[in-house]
């Protein structure tokens, strides 16, 4: 019997590793943040999901590019909108 998934790399597990290490250090942090994630492609790393304000956003990407120096972090974090509506809902 073959194992036909194509061998990984050591850098390759050491990115999988610090991503993991990340993610787990977003949700346990002060931050509290389930609802990003963190996925390695190839040596870059993606973030996606949402956030619910752009200093969350901008704290993330920054703890994340410190975390992981030496690779590109590409940010696709959202910001979902918070504020009060500015007009009444007409309803008939």
């Amino acid at each position: 019997m073959t194992d036909a998934s194509p061998p990984t790399s050591p850098a390759a597990a050491n990115l999988d590793y610090r991503v993991a290490h990340v993610a787990e250090h977003l949700a346990s942090g002060h931050l509290g943040e389930l609802g990003v994630r963190l996925e390695p492609h190839g040596d870059a790393v993606l973030l996606t999901g949402t956030v619910p304000s752009t200093q969350c956003r901008d704290e993330i990407l920054r703890m994340v590019r410190e975390e992981l120096a030496g690779h590109p972090v590409h940010c696709d974090l959202l910001v979902a909108g918070t504020s009060s509506p500015d007009h009444g809902e007409d309803l008939t």
